[in-house]
């Protein structure tokens, strides 16, 4: 350490040394916590005074003014129009700040820099002032904006960028590239978030889960998830609509502010075609943003007819009643295959004399043809060892439905445990059961808190008439020890028995690309023909149309198509996606693949699908849709010009309304991406020292600029008032 360090350093010992023996004979008026008192205020003017005696000065790099560049890039979305300022909309911030010649923001920033400013939405252009923004566009996308910006100003002097934003970035992808590009060109940017982080009243359709396409006539439920604020506790109606009329409708209550809450509605999936189902709120009082009370989703209903193979083991009530539940479905055939006697079979519902001819399929290419299976209270000794391969292979490869009934040839009881099927089951089985005793019990049967949500076992019009349904029917029985499911399951509905022990009565889990569930009773038609039971009630029918239809539901083709995005603006790339697999479902990477989109005009246009190489029958392409409306894409698969199939799909191309969706003005985001270019985030009524900020953010041109510390004002009058103050006190204990 210098000589010149260790002197202020002996200066203020002694002078704390000082004070101390001066203050420790003052008169005995004095406390203990006077005399620390003015000690501590003697001390505290000593060291200000060698404060100013070592000259200390701050050093800073200051932009040259003039001689550095500044991008300016202003929000110009619809969300700038929300009117969350004092009841003005965003955009009047910007109109006052940027775009009036005399704003004293833009006066500041012109003394020190060459401004240039850029609008953005979905697209980033630069322009000369902000005064003639319109405030229209219906994305944002904030990452291409600094992309733009950083690249026309690329080689200038730059000081940094401002970002002048709600946040709202609508893209489908983050900018995490974007800053990393600024972090490596070292470039700052600010931003000023404009508007309120949190709306005072607003009501949201948050998101709603539909399925791409479903059956014609299939009872849907959808979650439909809300949020709010300042209308807690409230009751509104939530309407489902579809070609102007209404298809449902449910009164919810609200949840707490800033919280969201799913809501279940159901309705029946109308005529065959591309549907428009709306789900909306209606506009309530005193709210800010009224476009983002309902949600559009779009689902195909298609009307063809889904064959379900029903192998029962032995002659019993079970698979009358379930073919005679599905009388007049014109979308779902059952189709029997009953087994009288070793190599007898009964068939009904076939539509070939030789389907089936030779009893269960033998070959891949025979079983997958159907969409789902029921199993019956037949053995698995019945099959060979290939088709319990085959049958598991139906659901993990081809993503069809497995349904196994309750039976005495059932589950454990029929020697299941341990083969390709059994894995397949959601309810686990014990091996050795089927040299057991006879197991009987009668159970009352509810749905879980699953399965009064779910569609199969939704046997009402809403979730309270369906659980007051169930609490009414009459006893089922099982011969079926069943009593765990496997881990990921989800169990339907229980059965409690006579001894209150509760099991699982149906379930079911996800297998590769299908599902599989199992029903452990043995007597559901009782709910047909019990003596409690109306001669007009439809509840068994009920019951086994949603539940066969849930069963067949999203089982995939063997020519698939989807795509990146199903509502987009014109202009934006889409991308589509065929899976392609042969009769055995496996997947082929040697076929012509070919998309024919047609345009909202009539159009059509073709566009080849290639291989991605990355998966096995993966099929890609990227078309843009050029003009607004509704798309359809067919996709068309051969091979060795042999037909594999089709898949279909529909994009709407129009404006976007996700600029209203979660509207408060978004902090966090700003506030990260100031952070991590090493800038600063202000809100809107705290610019003050935006300028300056910039002018020292060390970019640019810059020059050296010291300031001396020891001789500011502030210093000065800090030291009088320590002074003052000891001086005060001294007096006020009579030790002046």
């Amino acid at each position: 350490m210098t000589r010149s360090a260790w002197l202020p350093i002996l200066l203020a010992v002694a002078g704390t040394v000082y004070a101390v023996i001066t203050y420790q004979r003052v008169s005995r008026q004095a406390t203990g916590r006077d005399r620390a008192l003015l000690i501590g205020l003697r001390v505290l003017a000593m060291t200000l005074v060698l404060f100013c005696l070592m000259r200390p000065a701050l050093i800073l790099k200051a932009a040259v003014p003039q001689q550095n560049f500044l991008g300016i890039l202003v929000d110009d979305s619809r969300s700038m129009q929300i009117p969350d300022e004092g009841d003005k909309p965003r955009a009047d911030f910007i109109r006052k700040n940027f775009s009036a010649p005399d704003s004293p923001m833009l006066e500041a920033l012109n003394k020190r820099f060459a401004v240039r400013q850029f609008k953005f939405a979905s697209n980033a252009e630069r322009v000369a002032n902000s005064a003639n923004l319109t405030f229209d566009g219906t994305s944002s996308r904030l990452g291409d904006a600094l992309d733009r910006a950083r690249d026309e100003l690329s080689g200038l002097p730059l000081s940094g960028l401002l970002v002048v934003s709600d946040g709202a970035d609508t893209a489908d992808t983050a900018f995490e590239e974007s800053i990393s590009a600024l972090k490596a060109q070292g470039v700052p940017v600010f931003t000023i978030g404009v508007g309120q982080e949190h709306l005072a009243h607003d009501v949201q359709v948050s998101r709603v889960d539909t399925p791409r396409r479903v059956l014609k006539g299939t009872a849907l439920v959808v979650d439909v998830v809300v949020m709010q604020t300042g209308y807690a506790g409230q009751k509104v109606p939530l309407n489902v609509e579809s070609d102007g009329r209404i298809l449902a409708q449910q009164e919810i209550t609200l949840p707490q502010n800033g919280e969201s809450s799913t809501f279940r509605v159901q309705f029946l999936a109308p005529e065959a075609g591309l549907k428009t189902f709306r789900f909306r709120i209606p506009q309530q009082k005193d709210e800010q943003v009224t476009q983002n009370n309902q949600r559009d989703s779009r689902l195909e209903v298609y009307d063809r007819k889904e064959k379900i193979l029903y192998y029962e083991g032995e002659p019993r009530f079970e698979a009358k009643f379930i073919r005679q539940a599905l009388e007049g479905d014109e979308n779902v055939q059952v189709v029997l295959l009953q087994r009288t006697n070793e190599k007898k079979y009964l068939r009904l519902g076939v539509d070939t004399a030789d389907e089936l001819f030779g009893g269960f399929p033998t070959t891949r290419e025979e079983l997958f043809a159907y969409r789902s299976i029921i199993l019956g209270s037949v053995p698995a000794s019945a099959f060979t060892s290939d088709q319990l391969k085959m049958i598991a292979e139906f659901v993990n490869v081809r993503g069809g439905g497995l349904l196994m009934l309750g039976g005495r040839k059932s589950f454990s009881e029929g020697g299941w445990a341990g083969t390709p099927v059994g894995e397949v089951l959601p309810v686990v089985l014990t091996p050795g059961l089927e040299q057991a005793a006879e197991f009987f019990t009668e159970m009352s049967i509810k749905p879980t808190r699953e399965g009064l949500a779910h569609p199969a076992t939704q046997i009402s019009d809403t979730e309270q008439a369906s659980s007051d349904r169930w609490a009414k029917l009459p006893q089922l029985s099982t011969v079926n020890r069943i009593s765990k499911v496997k881990p990921g399951a989800t169990i339907l509905l229980t059965g409690t028995d006579e001894g209150r022990t509760e099991r699982p009565v149906l379930s079911y889990q996800r297998y590769g690309r299908g599902k599989a569930l199992a029903l452990a009773t043995q007597d559901a038609w009782l709910w047909r023909m019990h003596s409690t039971m109306a001669v007009d009630d439809t509840t068994h029918r009920t019951f086994w149309r949603r539940l066969l239809r849930w069963l067949v539901d999203d089982v995939p083709d063997r020519v698939e198509l989807s795509v990146s995005q199903d509502n987009v603006e014109a202009g934006q790339p889409i991308t589509l996606v065929s899976d392609v697999r042969d009769k055995e479902y496996a997947p082929l990477n040697d076929a012509a693949v070919m998309a024919h989109v047609t345009t909202p005009s009539g159009k059509v246009e073709d566009v080849p699908l290639e291989w991605s190489v990355s998966k096995a029958g993966e099929y890609k392409a990227v078309f843009t849709p050029s003009e607004n409306g509704q798309y359809h894409v067919r996709v068309g698969a051969t091979r060795a010009n042999v037909d594999l199939g089709s898949g279909t799909a529909n994009v709407v191309a129009g404006p976007s309304v996700s600029e209203y969706f979660d509207a408060g003005m978004r902090a966090p985001l700003l506030r990260r991406l100031a952070e991590e270019t090493g800038g600063r985030f202000y809100t809107a009524k705290d610019t003050a020292s935006l300028a300056e900020a910039i002018s020292y953010s060390g970019r640019g041109v810059t020059v050296v600029d010291e300031r001396d510390l020891w001789d500011m004002p502030i210093v000065f009058f800090l030291f009088l008032g320590v002074i003052g103050t000891e001086w005060a006190f001294r007096r006020a204990k009579g030790l002046a």
